[in-house]
């Protein structure tokens, strides 16, 4: 039964309504920003020379924002062509690389020199780009495209056909409303008004934060 739901899922238009499409998108972008954040948490333990967990994101929650619009633009980019791993795998990282070196090079150069990444200082960072981008970084970005693509989104759209529908905006709406105060709050609300963010907390309270 899996195995044919599955196979329909690759080869025919999924067919939701407007609604559920939308509940879709709000949790694929709460999974792909912690499915990145676990990811840094990780990496940054051995490029730490695995002595401690290191805080990745700006955000109360873990949860980092890149990575929820690279999934964005993997999704709307290479759904198309998801009955060709190697074009998903290819697109992805295109898109994701794209994205974050733009992003890195905004940030620098208009924000005095900020970056929240630095692959000058990581470990396996050959093919790097002033600090922005590397083959490493671009790789992982098509691996995951293709785990979206083959692993996240069908369990996303299993999830919208087993469920209620009222069940399933309800949860969808409420875990991406959570997301979102949490982000707009550290990206918007404490620059303007200069109130606690979650870096500077974590930070008073000891926790490890990766430094550029």
């Amino acid at each position: 039964m899996l195995k044919k739901e599955y196979q329909t899922y690759l080869k025919e238009k999924p067919k939701f309504d407007k609604a559920t499409f939308i509940g879709i998108i709000l949790l694929l972008v709460v999974f792909s920003g912690i499915f990145g954040f676990l990811y840094e948490y990780i990496f940054y333990f051995f490029n730490g020379g695995m002595k401690a967990f290191y805080w990745r994101g700006g955000n109360f929650l873990p949860w980092i924002n890149i990575y929820a619009y690279g999934a964005l633009g993997i999704y709307f980019l290479t759904f198309r062509y998801r009955d060709k791993p190697w074009k998903v795998f290819l697109l992805s990282m295109l898109i994701c690389g794209v994205l974050e070196f733009l992003s890195g090079y905004v940030m620098y150069t208009f924000f005095d020199g900020w970056r929240c990444w630095d692959y000058n200082t990581e470990i396996l960072n050959f093919g790097n780009i002033g600090g922005f981008v590397c083959l490493r970084s671009v790789t992982f970005f098509g691996l995951s495209g293709l785990l979206l693509i083959y692993g996240m989104l069908p369990f996303l759209f299993f999830l919208a056909k087993k469920l209620s529908k009222k069940v399933f905006l309800t949860l969808a709406i409420i875990l991406f409303a959570i997301i979102m105060i949490d982000d707009l709050y550290n990206l918007i609300i404490v620059p303007l008004f200069h109130t606690k963010g979650a870096l500077e907390i974590y930070r008073n309270l000891g926790m490890p934060l990766m430094k550029y």
